[in-house]
């Protein structure tokens, strides 16, 4: 059934099935309950719909774990080494929000010798131009369209119309060389490049018109480069009313296919689908070098409550019309300077396992109580902002949350006095999961050293956590685990989330999160010997199994107020790189004989067929009395 429910989806994707089967599928979708199957970009996928997983989307197959991936559809003929995934939109968080997909493969092999001519200013700062271009490369753009990647996006609701999003340095690369050529000089002053993530539109008749809005400008501080210019690339040609309108009187009503528009990102800007045909276009920006452009907290600020809210809207969908407010008003900030805001603002009311705080992407705060210290506050703080996995759940929904809009923020104290109860995060000595192995007893060890034991039977006195070799592997293993887990802020134990209060530091009013940036990979050496006797490094088996969440953040900032602990999450200033990473860490330990001294063989041990016999000789119990009916799991 899960294999039809994944074939349908795509048969029905065509948007040519009548309503009535389409509400049959989605119904049996609804109805249909699966574990994940594999794990991309830290969310949990399955390979096909379900209730739970219900958000397309498109990796590169080899990213998928080989033991399942031949069951992940291959939907694009075209490109078969892209496999369609669905994910839970209750897992996503800004980091995770846009499936970008690697295409310069498509371009690989395509002469890109791309001319803009024809330049006209249709309003001031905005140009068209006539793209010219071989017709390989003509035929490549044409073909974005018919791979059918389209997803509706998250803030579905304000954009109309469906778009996917993709890499192409190879055509950001010939797009940058013909701007250089065909742009005013006066404009090209700090030029850069063309941004090389290109958004792919479609918009069919009838569709919903994509609303008023400013494009936010890209901005990477490490390099200096803003964006200033916003492109529009037409693929295919046609009339709207008007198919595109600019704010300051700018409007194009009839489009040839492949024109090329460009304008001031200061510019408010929208768009009407075609009267009569489809309407696709790729999007991108020119980006610029600018050593002046500096950091404005307020609007960081601003962008992550943005990005906040667009997160939430997939439980809240009303939250949505709040996100967008808050993105035009970030653009618009870039270059007006920020308005101040009108009206009332959302907020998030949480329960997390017992502790009551509100949220607004940026602030968070917390009652000032015992028992509640800065550095947990911190903790759920980052979970909830990053919507970390916790076991096999997200975050936010492991949280009972009510949206609140409010006037200012003066309420909040008030509000949470005295709904808190004990901290859900507890403090944990990591050295615990650790512990220090035996010493070697060099008077009881077979001679294993090389994986094949040369020696006799072994001995019943023979004891593993003692013997030499396998202890040197059980170090190592540790060693490796220790690398992942030591410098972790926070671990998840099955369901239970522990902190290790050493990883935050808090001097004066700000609270660092220490960590490491990338977590080693661990990998227990795999059995390589063969009987009578496996060779040590078999021995070391997995106690218990971790999850190490490790984040790059800066400092947090925090002030305590009327019993009220406020935390602010500047995660968007420009001189910090933000990030957040999960890893699965299996804490080794060393298999032993059982109580009656019968041998417990490693799971992933396996024996050759024709050796059985022999071994039921050598390893045979002798006591006669043994139930011979008994299960032997040895």
């Amino acid at each position: 059934m899960s294999l039809e429910l994944r074939d349908r989806f795509f048969a029905l994707s065509t948007g040519d099935a009548p309503a009535g089967e389409v509400a049959e599928y989605r119904g049996r979708v609804d109805a249909t309950d699966a574990e994940p199957a594999a794990t991309v970009d830290g969310l949990a996928v399955s390979w096909h719909p379900t209730a739970r997983f219900k958000q397309v989307r498109f990796v590169d197959a080899d990213r998928i774990d080989a033991e399942v991936r031949d069951l992940f559809a291959r939907p694009i003929e075209a490109m078969p080494d892209l496999a369609a995934v669905f994910a839970d939109p209750r897992e996503l968080s800004f980091r995770t929000f846009e499936n970008i997909l690697p295409l310069d493969r498509l371009f690989s092999d395509v002469p890109l010798e791309l001319d803009l001519t024809e330049r006209d200013e249709f309003a001031k700062s905005a140009y068209t131009f006539s793209l010219g271009l071989p017709a390989p490369a003509r035929a490549c753009l044409e073909s974005l369209d018919e791979l059918n990647l389209y997803v509706p996006p998250l803030n579905a609701s304000s954009r109309g119309g469906e778009r996917f999003i993709f890499h192409s340095g190879l055509l950001a690369e010939a797009l940058t060389e013909a701007v250089r050529k065909a742009m005013p000089d006066s404009l090209l002053d700090g030029f850069s490049h063309v941004n090389p993530v290109f958004r792919c539109n479609r918009f069919e008749p009838g569709d919903a018109n994509f609303h008023p809005h400013l494009d936010t400008p890209y901005y990477d501080a490490s390099r200096s480069h803003v964006s200033r210019y916003t492109v529009l690339l037409y693929l295919t040609g046609g009339e709207g009313e008007p198919a595109l309108h600019l704010a300051e009187g700018g409007a194009l009503t009839a489009i040839e296919p492949f024109t090329c528009v460009v304008f001031d990102q200061r510019y408010e800007h929208t768009g009407k689908p075609y009267r009569d045909g489809r309407k696709v276009f790729l999007r991108t920006e020119l980006v610029f070098t600018d050593e002046n452009f500096k950091h404005d907290p307020e609007i960081g600020a601003l962008f992550a409550k943005a990005c906040y809210w667009t997160g939430e809207s997939v439980f809240a969908p009303e939250l949505a019309r709040h996100a967008d407010s808050y993105y035009n008003r970030v653009a618009a900030a870039h270059w007006n300077g920020l308005t101040p805001a009108s009206g009332s603002e959302p907020f998030v009311h949480r329960n997390f396992r017992g502790v009551h705080y509100v949220a607004n992407g940026y602030d968070f705060w917390f009652e000032a109580k015992e028992g509640l210290s800065p550095a947990e506050c911190a903790a759920i703080a980052l979970l909830d902002y990053f919507n970390c996995k916790i076991g096999d759940d997200a975050f936010r929904t492991l949280c009972d949350t009510e949206v609140i809009e409010a006037d200012g923020t003066d309420w909040i104290p008030g509000f949470l006095k005295g709904k808190s109860g004990k901290s859900p995060v507890m403090p944990f000595d990591k050295s615990t999961l650790f512990p220090e192995p035996e010493d070697a007893d060099t008077g009881t060890l077979p001679d294993c050293a090389c994986g094949i034991c040369a020696g006799d039977v072994l001995g019943r006195e023979f004891d593993t956590t003692r013997n030499a070799d396998i202890i040197e592997h059980y170090a190592r293993a540790q060693d490796a685990a220790k690398a992942d887990v030591m410098p972790a802020p926070i671990l998840m134990l099955g369901e239970d989330v522990l902190l290790d209060p050493d990883m935050f530091v808090v001097e004066g009013n700000r609270i660092h999160v220490l960590g490491k940036r990338s977590p080693t990979p661990v990998n227990f050496a795999a059995c390589l010997g063969g009987p009578p006797f496996p060779p040590p490094e078999t021995w070391i088996s997995t106690a218990v199994t971790v999850e190490a969440a490790h984040f790059l953040v800066p400092p947090i900032l925090f002030a305590e107020a009327d019993g009220c602990r406020h935390l602010k999450f500047d995660f968007f200033r420009n001189t910090w790189t933000v990030d957040h990473e999960r890893s699965t860490v299996p804490i080794p330990m060393i298999r032993q004989f059982d109580d009656e001294n019968d041998l417990i063989w490693p799971d992933d041990y396996e024996e050759d067929e024709e050796d059985d016999e022999d071994y039921d000789e050598d390893f045979e119990d002798e006591d006669e009395d043994e139930d011979e009916d008994e299960d032997d799991e040895d």
